[in-house]
């Protein structure tokens, strides 16, 4: 189709509109922008990692120009692949690894998990003949590995964690331990709740039972070992600690690269191996693929290689000091807020608080009032259902842009909180509730998803609402094969053409 260079945008007969100008495309790409959350500036405490760095969004954005025509596909045809995924991984590995550790960029921490299953699983196939494999997590772990282990066929055991630190526990996974594991997962820290599990305790009761251990760094791993640095005690938790074989670690979270850069670490190049593909029984060339992906552009692993020697050691010091400092100030103003509970004792840049009633026991309708009051207010804190006897609350994750605005933050939670309390509470109707928990989740059709989604006032087309508690509150109610099956239909009906 040829370009149109007065950039009319006027409809075309065929799939796609006639050609624009660049700087009409541009503009476009920059007002639909508006509307998202901001990502940079510390008012949006999910998602996002601002390191608060003039410059940095701009050398990524040129590194990530610089290769991004290149298929990382094939290094012995680009060879600048291997060298820059070499130096990333090295650095990642002398930070949180030993001696002969290897390791692999990937796309995100989903995908550093993902593979790091799948190794687990053919080691266990090749090394003890294991054909119906598990998995040990603790019920804080990280939905990465749930997928996982729904797209490899590994069925997860979930074990409790301890109901007051959040932490989990290395007797519950030891009694879980069977012939068919092949992996038990710790987290460092955890994401719902920002605690350290004990890594050191998992990784032991694993390495007695000949387990493979993964220890989740995907938020953790490029702050704690920097946070050390400024002098705070750390847990152990990386490849150093015994029993531990494999870890992640993200780099576009407080690496502060752009999404999506990561990297899975393992304690060997025999491990390691594992983790490939390889197909030769084709007529095409023979293709070997160490990650998930196949074709990939090398700009994201460029972009990770700037901003890591760009910021470099003292650097990434000096931005653990700024989160530290921060964390040291948000939470004990969170615990001296009438009505707040924080969860668990944080590791440093994640903090969960709840809101109590009257009664002193954590209030759904409150939270949820609460993080609609503060999105008014312009911030964006996360909020968290009930799960498995864990209170409903929310989510704060703290970044060096999060320094200058925590006394701001105190101040509008308050706010939010007064308001909360005079509000109408949040009810769903105990009836209603019961219907919907009784629906089989397997066996909604398409007037049955679009009629609870009405309940919760999501009609067909209509834009997410502006206040989510009631929407929130009623998924709460329900079982959780339920909220997973309107999950998925909801955030379908978003992408529909």
């Amino acid at each position: 189709m040829p370009l149109d260079p007065a950039g009319s945008g006027s409809a075309s007969s065929g799939p796609l509109p006639p050609g624009r100008a660049a700087d009409a495309l541009l503009a476009e790409l920059r007002a639909l922008r508006e509307g998202d959350a901001p990502t940079r500036g510390g008012r949006t405490f999910a998602y996002v990692y601002d390191a608060g760095l003039p410059g940095l969004d701009g050398l990524a954005a040129e590194a990530y120009a610089v290769h991004a025509s290149v298929n990382g596909l094939d290094p012995t045809v680009f060879p600048s692949v291997a060298r820059l995924e070499n130096d990333v991984v090295g650095a990642v590995a002398a930070v949180l690894g030993t001696p002969g550790v290897q390791g692999t960029f990937t796309s995100g921490g989903t995908e550093s998990v993902l593979l790091a299953v799948k190794t687990a699983r053919d080691h266990a196939r090749a090394g003890r003949g294991v054909d119906r494999p598990e998995l040990v997590l603790p019920s804080t772990a990280h939905p990465a590995f749930h997928k996982a282990a729904h797209y490899l066929g590994v069925d997860p055991v979930v074990v409790p964690v301890d109901p007051v630190t959040f932490r989990a526990d290395p007797d519950a996974v030891a009694a879980a331990l069977t012939p068919r594991t092949v992996l038990v997962a710790a987290s460092a820290p955890s994401y719902a709740h920002g605690v350290m599990d004990p890594v050191a305790g998992i990784a032991a009761v694993a390495a007695e039972r000949g387990v493979l251990c993964h220890v989740d760094a995907c938020i953790g791993g490029w702050y704690l070992p920097f946070l050390r640095r400024t002098g705070r005690p750390v847990e152990p938790f990386d490849l150093s600690v015994p029993g531990v074989t494999s870890l992640s670690v993200d780099l576009h979270k407080y690496g502060y690269a752009d999404k999506g850069a990561s990297v899975v670490l393992y304690r060997d190049a025999e491990l390691r191996r594992h983790q490939y593909f390889a197909h030769a029984g084709w007529p095409g060339y023979p293709l070997v693929n160490p990650t998930a992906q196949g074709t990939r552009s090398a700009g994201l692993l460029a972009q990770a290689w700037a901003v890591l020697r760009h910021i470099g050691g003292d650097g990434y010091t000096a931005l653990a000091e700024r989160v530290a400092a921060a964390a040291e100030r948000l939470v004990p103003g969170l615990r001296g807020t009438e009505g707040v509970e924080v969860l668990g004792e944080p590791a440093g840049s994640l903090v969960a608080f709840t809101v109590t009633g009257a009664d002193g026991a954590p209030d759904l309708g409150l939270v949820l009032h609460t993080a609609d009051g503060m999105r008014e207010r312009g911030w964006y804190l996360q909020p968290q259902l009930s799960c498995a006897g864990m209170p409903p609350n929310l989510h704060l994750t703290l970044t060096p842009a999060t320094g200058d605005r925590v006394e701001a933050l105190l101040a509008d939670l308050r706010a939010s909180l007064a308001a909360a309390r005079a509000a109408e509470p949040v009810a769903v109707d105990p009836a209603v509730a019961g219907a919907v928990a009784g629906l089989d989740p397997d066996r909604l059709g398409p007037e049955e998803v679009a009629a609870v989604l009405a309940l919760a006032g999501i009609g067909p087309g209509a834009p997410p609402p502006t206040r989510t508690a009631p929407v929130l509150a009623l998924l709460d109610a329900l079982p959780d094969r339920l909220k997973e099956r309107l999950m998925t239909e909801f955030v379908g009906s978003l992408f529909r053409v």
